[in-house]
């Protein structure tokens, strides 16, 4: 029998974002189950690495799975500046794959990018898209005010939402940014200023779920709308935020009650396999699963085969295209994914479960949010300060 093909995994399986690490492992294995474990002919084994959502050590497990456990490719990671180390490693091994987890980094792969590293699923600004649009014109919002953690995914869901809701005439009059793991926001929620019509918020995990109580509890008064993560199953399945989440609008590459087959299969599967799992796929197990599906179909059309530095494997993976739960996904030419993004609101069932309900699909958004590429690239990569308020 042929050497099995050993899959890395990297995923945040300590800190923060534990549970959003988890998911993705689930989103993995949900597309391993599809392929009978083996893809090529051969079979698939997987070799998983917890990170902390630091860069540093996303680089230093990266390096572990390659250097020392031999695995063939890696999957990962999960969070934003994790995804540019471990995009910045895969330079100095050209004769190793890596895809994406869920980094949601803007410039992942548009700016420095590394000929080996694929994205198939669609990154932070593009998570938002459609939502400044939703915000401006069915909202009503003219003044916002953003809350995101420090990093580079909060920073591009804000720049890519400014970019659309700017472009309408809305402005955003304060921009607060705290560290990731953050406990307490009595301050936060004090600095929201009174002339804000809405706050949009762009925390995660126990950020965002902390936010959301802390909010609640002492009468934050001014609506609140969420970026790629905030309304995630993730924070939805934690309980005790039904008060604070019914009715807030968001953006994301998901929607609970997505009428499309494939999603309703991806969730039945997820649903059936992970008992213990989160009420819906979480944004993290679509990602991870993408990407993982999207190794799985190019090495089963290539016979499995890795040789020649993984020549065939990666030509594969530029050319595919993959029917994926929430829509169609293809690679641009930087390896980049376009693919759909929701506006979704939150709503809660007949049995008390929340979830996110579909109010508008934006189907092929690009890297560059539909602009010219020269006209994006002059935005800018987004930073705290960029787009500037």
């Amino acid at each position: 029998m042929s050497e099995p093909i050993r899959i890395g995994v990297l995923a945040t399986l300590y800190g923060p974002f534990a549970t959003l690490g988890q998911d993705g492992v689930r989103g993995v294995e949900l597309a391993i189950d599809e392929f009978g474990a083996m893809a090529g002919g051969r079979r698939i084994e997987l070799c998983v690495e917890g990170t902390v959502g630091a860069p540093d050590i996303a680089e230093q497990k990266a390096r572990t799975l390659i250097e020392e456990v031999g695995v063939d490719f890696i999957i990962g990671p999960l969070s934003g500046n994790e995804g540019l180390a471990v995009r910045n490693y895969a330079k100095t091994r050209p004769e190793r794959v890596f895809l994406n987890g869920s980094s949601g980094a803007q410039e992942l792969t548009m700016d420095d990018p590394a000929p080996n590293f694929f994205n198939f699923s669609i990154n932070g600004a593009q998570v938002v898209a459609g939502l400044g649009t939703y915000a401006y014109k069915t909202l009503g919002y003219r003044s916002v005010v953003t809350l995101g953690e420090d990093y580079s995914y909060p920073h591009a869901q804000i720049g890519g939402f400014m970019v659309e809701f700017y472009r309408l005439g809305g402005r955003v009059i304060k921009k607060l940014w705290v560290p990731l793991g953050r406990s307490d926001f009595t301050d936060v929620i004090a600095a929201i200023p009174s002339e804000a019509d809405a706050v949009f918020v762009a925390l995660g995990g126990t950020d965002a779920i902390n936010f959301l109580q802390q909010y609640h509890e002492t009468g934050g008064q001014k609506p609140l709308f969420g970026g790629g993560i905030t309304t995630d199953q993730s924070v939805l399945s934690s309980g005790g935020l039904a008060d604070a989440l019914v009715g807030m609008v968001a953006g994301g590459p998901t929607a609970d009650d997505n009428p499309d087959p494939n999603w309703h299969h991806f969730a039945t599967a997820y649903q059936t396999q992970f008992p213990d799992g989160f009420n819906y796929p979480s944004y993290f197990a679509l990602q991870y699963y993408l990407n993982a599906k999207a190794a799985l179909i190019a090495l089963e059309s290539i016979g499995g085969d890795l040789s020649q530095d993984q020549a065939h494997f990666k030509a594969a993976l530029g050319s595919l295209e993959l029917a994926g739960p929430s829509g169609h996904v293809r690679l641009d030419s930087y390896r980049g994914a376009i693919g759909s993004s929701f506006v979704t609101v939150v709503k809660k069932d007949a049995h008390g479960v929340l979830y996110r309900s579909l109010l508008q699909e934006v189907p092929d958004v690009s890297q560059t949010l539909g602009l010219p590429e020269a006209e994006y690239r002059a935005l800018g990569t987004f930073s705290k300060d960029n787009p500037a308020i």
